[in-house]
């Protein structure tokens, strides 16, 4: 059975998409912490992070790299944290956190609420700036 994360990948369900490329997917959380909160998942359905070969792990964090770059160019923040929990969702995933002070990377705090056109306008923002 598909993760909710394989169907947004293959267009079975709407994203607000900010990068990808043959083998990774990075798109905005639709519940964010701070604006510009981003998922990088792979294409391929593996449930752990850990379980991904090391090829495949290292090629992730670079994806991971360059989306985080476009973030820190479209979004004001110190720095962009990285968090891996992954319990939800069955499929390997890293959370892109725009933040000025560490709390804003606390997932126990409540999500912001966002309209689509906020997130649409925030993604415009990331994929202007990923190279």
């Amino acid at each position: 059975m598909a993760t909710i994360f394989s169907k947004i990948v293959a267009g079975e369900i709407p994203c607000h998409k900010v990068a990808e490329d043959d083998n990774f997917f990075a798109f905005l959380d639709i519940n964010p912490l701070v604006h510009g909160h981003t998922l990088v998942i792979p294409k391929k359905e593996v449930d752990y992070i850990f379980d991904l070969n090391d090829n495949e792990l290292g090629a992730m964090i670079l994806f991971a790299k360059r989306v985080a770059r476009a973030i820190e160019q479209a979004i004001e923040c110190k720095r962009v944290g990285l968090s891996v929990i992954g319990l939800e969702v069955p499929h390997a995933h890293i959370h892109l956190v725009p933040i000025n002070k560490e709390s804003d990377i606390y997932f126990g705090k409540t999500k912001l609420t966002v309209t689509s056109d906020e997130l649409a306008a925030v993604a415009e923002k990331i994929r202007k700036e990923f190279i």
